[in-house]
Order: structure tokens, then C-alpha cells, then sequence
């Protein structure tokens, strides 16, 4: 140990910054693939046809398998080579933005998004996990995190910001076409700067039936969170949704306690705070992700913004992501991940406050951008530190494990999150259209409420995260979980 910690920082070299910055596109791919849509959606509805219920399958469709096929990414990673399914996942990604670009029909489209959701399952644990097994040492994998946080939290801003202007610009296809100089740069590169690693387990070896029950549990539970606030929370098919959900995740859970070598191996919740990291993540992911899916249609249809403009908006919400991530490394290694993330989300959640004040004569400077400052440092300093607390003390064999299941809980949140405050904004809505109010003074009451909500979200979060791991960053001595019916990679 002591001659590994004198080598010099793997991420002071330039393979270690090309590598990580390599994984971050990766990141900010997939990210940004949730949240770039949105603004060109009336755009696609115009060129496409599409109805106003299937349209919305147009962003909930990369939401859906993305979710649903997380947990298989993450497995398949460790066991099958975590390069091996990046490449893969990232060339499904690149070839379904290509159809998606060219989609002269709404069930085209619709493919196209489900297919690029499938690719960043494949493609976003394995690639933290290739983070977090490349740079081992304390300070190195601090701020590695540190950027992989930032990343992740200021993605969902660029996207809008930039789906504003493509769709403003060369027109909404761009939107999808983006991607591919992008795919084409990180195959090159994974093998330029990633080594390949071999399997750990025989195709003969693999859980198939809990790969079956548990996609199928997070499709069906996406799928109903959905689609819950056009059919009701109260109807048959909204409670029988979620009724076989919990049904079909009984069933995995006594897989997994019987099958030899099993797709999640529970012992993996032994390790201190990784539940609650989890969890915590899906809380706030549910509170903060639907900002900008009300905000962004606050401008557009009450302030009467264009996208560019809508997009431009989140500029600097950005920036304070950005600067917000950089001293999050700065002070972790000092008071370590739970006090941060605390403070993180006591911050966004005070911002969504602040923002659910929006009047319907509102003005950017004075009603938006200090709410969006705030809310961009608490965002900032919260994805990093709960980066960080979710993959402390995981051994490098459940590395791709780990973090599909911080992602998955990051995909389920948003699904949570944008049925739960659709319904409350669309209730208010329509409550105050039936007393006959002025739609504009409709839509900001619904929305204002909407991130009210929201933001008690966030402060829960915080409450949870009481019970997430004080990680400063350090590389683990020891394993945390007993490993050895697991494979080994060697790679």
C-alpha cells in the first residue's frame, strides 16, 4: 500500500485528465438526453403530428427504458467487461439519435427514444464504474466524483439551454443528431484510454429469470408513474400498476436469495450508508428534476419566452452548478459528504422555494435568477457529495452494481417526481380555470404550486440523508462486504 501511494495521481497525468473527461461526456450524454427535448417538443408536435397524449412519450420514453434496464447495465458490467458494454450501449445510443433524427413518424420517434434510453442504461454505470475502479486514491476519486457530480447536476440545465438552441437554430432533428459526433469521439477514445477487462461469468452463469422480474418490476413501475396523472392516481389501472410492480419486486428479492451467482446480490445493502445514498437521491432527484420541466413551461407559456430564450435562462444556474462542484473537492476531504449534502439540499430545496413565489407578471432578473443561483449551489454541492457517499467502500467487483443502483434511483425519482407535481399543478389548474380565472394567472398558480411541493421534496431529502455515509473521500482499506461467492474481474 505504501508504494501505491507514493506513485504520482493518476488523474495529475494526461491520460488521467483525457480519461476523465471521457467519462464525464458519457455522463453528460445521458444526462442531458432526459432534459434537451423538452423545449423542441411543440416543434415536434407541428412536424410530426403528434397528439398531445403521445407526445409525451417522447421524453417519458427514454425515462422508461433507461430506468427499467439500469440495473441490467450496471451487472452486465461487472460481470461481461465494463468497456465491452459501454461500447456497446454507446453505439445503440449513437444509431438510435440517427433514426430519431430522420423520424418521419411519431411511433418512429417514439422508438428511436426508447432505443437511446436502452443505450445510457448500458452506457452510465458502466462508466462511473470504470471511474471509480480507475482512480483509486482518496484525493484522486474526490474530485473525480467532485466533476462526475457536477456533471450530473448541471446537465439537465445545459440541456434545456441547449435544446433551446438547436430548435431555434438548425431545427429540432439537431436536437437528436448532436449526439453522434459525440458517440463517435468516446468509442474512440474508450479504447484509446479504458483497457478492455475480461468477463467474470459464463453466459450459463447469468440470473436470467431475475433479469426478467426486476426490469420488468422498474418498466411497469416507470410506465404507471407515467402515465398516472392522465388516468388518475385512484384508478384501477394506476393501483394494479403499482400493485404488480411491488408484486414482481417480491418475487426478484426471493430470486436473488437463492440463485447461485444472483443479478443484485443483496449483501451489497450491507455496505454503511449505500441504501440511504440511494434513497436520498431518488427523494431529491423526484424534487429538483421537476424545476425545469415547470419553470421552462412558465416562460414559454405565461412569460411568452421563446426556447432559445427559455433556454438561455438556465445559463447561470450552469455556472453556479459548476463553481458549486469545485469547492464541494475542496471541502469533503475537510468535513466529508453528509454535512455537504445536507447543507446541498437545505439549499435547493430553500431556492424551489423561492421560485415557487413566481408571479404572473414575472420578471427574470427579479423573480427567477435568485431562486435559480441558490437552488444551482445547493444542486452543485448535493450531487457531488451524494456521488461521493454512494460509492465509498464499494469493492471494484460491485463498482458497476453501485452505480446502477444510485441511477436507477435517479430515473425513478424523475418518474416520481413529474407524476406526482403533474398532478398537483394540473389539479390547481383546473380548480381555478372552473372559477373562471384568466389561464395565464392558471397556469402560474398550478406551477407555483407544483414547486412548492417540490420543494418539500428537497427538505425531506435532507432529513434522509442524516443516514448517508461520511465519506471524505478516501479509498477504502478494507472491503466493506464480504465477497467471496463473487467472480473477481480481472480487468
Amino acid at each position: 500500500m505504501a508504494v501505491k501511494d507514493a506513485r504520482q495521481s493518476f488523474l495529475a497525468t494526461g491520460r488521467g485528465k483525457l480519461t476523465l473527461a471521457l467519462l464525464c461526456a458519457i455522463a453528460f450524454l445521458d444526462f442531458i438526453d432526459a432534459s434537451i427535448i423538452n423545449v423542441a417538443l411543440p416543434a415536434i408536435r407541428s412536424d410530426l403530428d403528434f397528439s398531445v397524449q403521445n407526445l409525451q412519450w417522447v421524453p417519458s420514453g427514454y425515462l422508461l427504458t433507461y430506468g427499467g434496464f439500469m440495473l441490467l447495465g450496471g451487472r452486465l458490467a461487472d460481470l461481461l467487461g465494463r468497456r465491452r458494454i459501454v461500447v456497446t450501449g454507446t453505439v445503440l445510443f449513437s444509431l438510435s439519435s440517427v433514426i430519431g433524427g430522420v423520424a418521419n413518424s411519431s411511433g418512429m420517434l417514439i422508438g428511436a427514444r426508447l432505443a437511446q434510453g436502452a443505450g445510457a442504461a448500458l452506457m452510465l454505470p458502466g462508466a462511473l464504474s470504470i471511474l471509480t475502479t480507475m482512480f483509486k486514491e482518496g484525493g484522486d476519486r474526490t474530485k473525480a466524483l467532485s466533476v462526475w457530480g457536477g456533471v450530473a447536476g448541471g446537465a439537465s440545465a445545459a440541456g434545456v439551454l441547449l435544446g433551446g438552441l438547436l430548435t431555434d437554430g438548425p431545427g429540432w432533428r439537431w436536437v437528436m443528431w448532436v449526439n453522434v459526433p459525440v458517440c463517435v469521439l468516446v468509442i474512440a477514445g474508450l479504447f484509446l484510454l479504458v483497457e478492455g477487462d475480461r468477463r467474470t461469468s459464463r453466459p450459463a452463469n447469468f440470473d436470467i429469470l431475475g433479469t426478467l422480474l426486476v426490469t420488468s418490476s422498474v418498466l411497469l413501475l416507470v410506465f404507471t408513474l407515467v402515465k398516472a396523472p392522465d388516468v388518475g392516481w385512484g384508478a384501477t389501472r394506476t393501483l394494479g400498476g403499482l400493485a404488480g410492480a411491488a408484486v414482481i419486486t417480491g418475487a426478484f428479492l426471493i430470486n436473488e436469495q437463492r440463485v447461485k451467482d444472483p443479478l443484485l446480490p443483496l449483501s451489497i445493502f450491507r455496505i454503511k450508508g449505500l441504501g440511504a445514498a440511494d434513497f436520498t437521491q431518488l427523494v431529491a432527484v423526484a424534487g429538483f428534476l421537476s424545476m425545469f420541466f415547470f419553470l421552462s413551461l412558465y416562460m414559454e407559456n405565461v412569460l411568452g419566452y421563446s426556447p432559445m430564450e427559455t433556454g438561455s435562462a438556465y445559463l447561470p444556474l450552469c455556472v453556479g452548478v459548476g463553481m458549486a462542484a469545485g469547492i464541494a473537492s475542496q471541502l469533503i476531504p475537510r468535513i466529508g459528504t453528509r454535512p455537504l449534502l445536507i447543507v446541498g439540499l437545505l439549499l435547493a430545496g430553500g431556492g424551489i422555494f423561492w421560485l415557487s413565489r413566481i408571479p404572473v407578471d414575472g420578471h427574470y432578473l427579479g423573480d427567477l435568477l435568485p431562486g435559480l443561483m441558490v437552488t444551482s449551489f445547493g444542486l452543485g454541492f448535493a450531487f457531488v457529495s451524494i456521488t461521493t457517499a454512494a460509492n465509498a467502500n464499494v469493492e471494484p467487483e460491485r463498482a458497476g452494481l453501485a452505480a446502477a443502483l444510485l441511477n436507477a434511483s435517479q430515473q425513478i425519482g424523475g418518474a416520481l417526481g413529474l407524476a406526482i407535481f403533474s398532478a398537483v399543478a394540473t389539479s390547481r389548474t383546473e380548480d381555478l380555470v372552473a372559477e373562471q380565472a384568466p389561464m395565464p394567472e392558471a397556469l402560474t398558480s398550478g406551477f407555483s404550486r407544483a414547486l412548492l411541493v417540490s420543494s418539500f421534496f428537497l427538505f425531506a431529502a435532507a432529513i434522509v440523508a442524516l443516514r448517508a455515509a461520511n465519506s471524505r473521500g478516501e479509498a477504502a482499506e478494507t472491503p466493506a462486504v464480504a465477497t467471496t461467492s463473487e467472480p473477481v474481474p480481472t480487468g
